[in-house]
């Protein structure tokens, strides 16, 4: 554990679990109320923007920024105003008593008066190689984020899911076509969402089939998708889908398990927050990003979202000084 100069286990006034746009953002507001917050980074530092290649939606970027690129600039930015990064997961939580120990993967303890939450989600993927090869080259998990790139040309959705449905409707403001690749004849989407993918006359359905390789070239550090490989599972006959990018589309997981048992979340695992809060069900615990949204899932809302949980937890903290004062 983390001991102070008296010998005693040093207590931060904040922690922050997580370092995507929300967790960095927690971080530059945090510091700059001189709470000095101490940043657990975990396994992908920056988030699932450390995957995504330009970036052209997030305000400040007239000319668009690579997703590494922004995190980088938000850390340093968070860094430079008092805050402290460490590279490391979080495997164990205890919100149980004041302050709140949470443990590394190392073992190693650590105390704080206010935790902020911002572990993200993580997209579910098909787990194929060609799909790791070209991700952030034509493979992506987010329409609202990329279909902007992929105008006039034709795209693969994969999914049979409310998910899909909506992302295959998105890109059709952007895609000349677009091909909703799905598993099985039915589909989990709800009837509306089904039928208005349906009567989308930009949308065609390739069903009982699943693809089994992303198709694409290299030239000159260059890399781009040029279609899919498609299995029909009833027929076992294999055909190729000409496409200029592909979409997955079968979900997200909140890495929200180190929480389970404390924290309240959905039937799927999202943290839940009051209403225009961040705070959770435990006092001093605040939740941000994409580990309780799972509906907009935008870097910039999840930004939006670490800056409210820095003001909880700065007026919490502000609170708490003043009962002690008081009593």
């Amino acid at each position: 554990m983390e001991i102070a100069k008296n010998g005693t286990p040093e207590i931060r006034k904040v922690i922050v679990i997580g370092s995507g746009p929300a967790g960095l953002t927690a971080a530059l507001y945090s510091a700059r109320a001189n709470l000095k917050p101490l940043v657990f980074e975990g396994s992908q530092p920056g988030g699932q923007l450390m995957i995504t290649t330009e970036v052209e939606n997030y305000p400040g970027f007239e000319h668009g920024i690579m997703g590494p690129e922004l995190m980088d600039i938000m850390r340093k930015q968070a860094v430079r105003f008092g805050a402290e990064s460490v590279f490391r997961n979080i495997v164990k939580a205890d919100l149980s008593n004041r302050p709140f120990k949470i443990t590394d993967e190392e073992g190693k303890e650590y105390f704080a008066e206010t935790l902020i939450v911002s572990t993200g989600a993580s997209a579910k993927w098909i787990g194929i190689d060609s799909e790791k090869k070209f991700m952030g080259y034509g493979v992506s998990s987010c329409a609202t984020c990329d279909g902007f790139f992929f105008r006039g040309m034709k795209v693969v959705v994969i999914g049979g899911g409310d998910t899909a449905m909506e992302e295959a409707n998105y890109l059709t403001r952007h895609a000349s076509e677009v091909i909703l690749i799905h598993r099985r004849n039915e589909f989990r989407a709800s009837k509306i969402m089904q039928d208005r993918s349906k009567s989308n006359p930009k949308i065609r359905f390739v069903l009982d089939s699943v693809v089994e390789e992303i198709l694409g070239k290299e030239e000159e550090n260059k890399k781009y998708v040029t279609g899919v490989k498609v299995k029909n599972v009833k027929t076992n006959e294999i055909s190729e889908i000409d496409c200029s990018g592909v979409f997955v589309a079968i979900g997200h997981k909140p890495n929200s398990d180190i929480f389970k048992g404390s924290l309240e979340m959905d039937e799927n695992g999202y943290l839940i927050t009051k209403k225009s809060s961040s705070e959770t069900n435990i006092e001093g615990v605040f939740a941000c990003g994409d580990v309780q949204d799972h509906y907009y899932r935008q870097a910039i809302t999840a930004a939006g979202t670490g800056c409210m949980s820095a003001i909880d937890a700065e007026r919490y903290l502000e609170l708490k000084e003043y009962e002690l004062s008081k009593a």
